[in-house]
């Protein structure tokens, strides 16, 4: 007797992106039936006549694919950075631009002016720009309030902006960001504020998924990381980390003795934080437009990543400042040019790895029985045209309950 359900898709190109020993989890002539929000069978068309359902999509050879998912934004913000990028262009570097008060501080000040209803719409507008090239799932950071209120005006408007759009919206608190001018001569306070303050109340209140940081020159020590890891620690909040984009202070090795769910940007990433992030299954989270938009030279160790199993995941890191986009499958082709990363790798770091770097990996990130229901129907029969094609019409149909 055949078992009904919700919708059964037929004859796609089924990426998977599951461990079955095809090139991206490959099924060609696949079949995925869905019901009640989740997936309950996934295989070849020619065995799945357990299943019927009045709704059904012929995908005709098509890509079948993940929702994708972006695991590292900074969509909630407010104003412009314009004027910085032609100062780039000028020979300025970003660091002398942070210092003159320019970078994350003229973005924290226009944030801090700006109502919850405006930041809400400005991200309601990049979150479905998102939508349009398949993003299903989308990490949002806070980090351009610098105070308590801010901060959670910043997470409120990243869950309702999610709401709003019909995307899932993952909220993480970066108060560690950057040192905010009311304690420009007390770092350490600052952080204290971060670890007694805001990481409690985010933690009782349910209002982040997890805590991230900037460790760096021109951000925090791996001192002050540390406390603000220890007490998202004693919270029950899993961490991330702005680790090694500039320089190598240890970040990446600091989150995985954590058990951090990744370390992002990691250019500068040294092989013994690379074990320690291999050891304990953090991420390591590439962001190629910042790399792009800066100009910069040090490409992150892919060799090293991959000789220690360590699983990479891309993301836009949309921030007006270092990565004003949200093409994230534009930051596919980046990888892959810029980096050196195949195209299963690429789309990986967007489907299970990018999950793996939210820590909902068990929910998303691959077709396979028991996940969410969260598909997109590609307007290509080509794998690599996920990678390998810019602009135009990309996707076909969205399919999510």
């Amino acid at each position: 007797m055949k078992k009904n359900c919700d919708l059964l898709i037929h004859q796609a190109r089924l990426i998977t992106c599951a461990d079955n020993g095809q090139p991206c989890g490959l099924i060609d002539h696949g079949t995925v039936a869905c019901d009640q929000g989740r997936i309950v069978w996934v295989g070849a068309a020619h065995e799945s006549h357990e299943y019927t359902s009045t709704q059904t999509i012929d995908a005709q050879g098509q890509v079948l694919t993940p929702g994708l998912i972006d695991c590292h934004t900074h969509l909630v913000f407010a104003g412009s950075r314009a004027h910085e990028f032609a100062q780039r262009l000028a020979g300025v570097s970003y660091e002398a631009i942070a210092q003159a008060g320019g970078g994350i501080l003229s973005t924290v000040q226009a944030t801090r002016a700006a109502s919850l209803d405006e930041l809400v719409a400005g991200t309601v507008q990049r979150l479905q720009q998102l939508q349009a090239q398949g993003v299903m799932t989308v990490e949002i950071k806070s980090g351009y309030g610098l105070d308590v209120d801010n901060e959670l005006k910043m997470l409120a408007a990243a869950k309702a902006a999610g709401k709003q759009a019909g995307v899932d919206v993952k909220t993480t608190l970066l108060a560690a960001h950057a040192l905010p001018t009311e304690f420009a001569d007390d770092a350490d306070g600052y952080i204290d504020l971060i670890c007694t303050e805001l990481i409690p109340h985010v933690a009782k209140n349910h209002l982040a998924d997890a805590v991230d940081a900037f460790c760096e020159g021109i951000g925090f020590s791996y001192a002050q990381t540390d406390q603000v890891f220890a007490a998202a620690a004693r919270w029950g909040l899993p961490v991330k980390l702005h680790a090694d984009q500039l320089s190598d202070l240890g970040g990446a090795g600091l989150v995985a003795d954590y058990c951090g769910l990744s370390a992002d940007h990691v250019e500068y990433t040294s092989t013994a934080s690379i074990k320690k992030m291999a050891t304990n299954d953090t991420v390591a989270t590439l962001l190629p437009y910042a790399f792009y938009a800066l100009n910069e030279t040090r490409k992150p160790p892919i060799e090293a990543f991959r000789k220690h199993g360590v699983d990479l995941a891309i993301a836009t890191d949309c921030n007006p400042g270092t990565a004003p986009t949200t093409d994230l499958l534009q930051c596919l082709h980046m990888a892959c040019t810029l980096f050196g990363l195949t195209v299963e790798e690429a789309i990986r770091g967007v489907t299970i790895n990018a999950a793996k770097a939210l820590g909902i990996d068990h929910d998303k990130g691959s077709i396979e029985v028991g996940k969410a229901a969260e598909l997109v129907l590609w307007n290509t029969t080509e794998v690599a045209d996920l990678v390998y094609w810019q602009g135009g019409d990309r996707v076909q149909q969205l399919i999510k309950p």
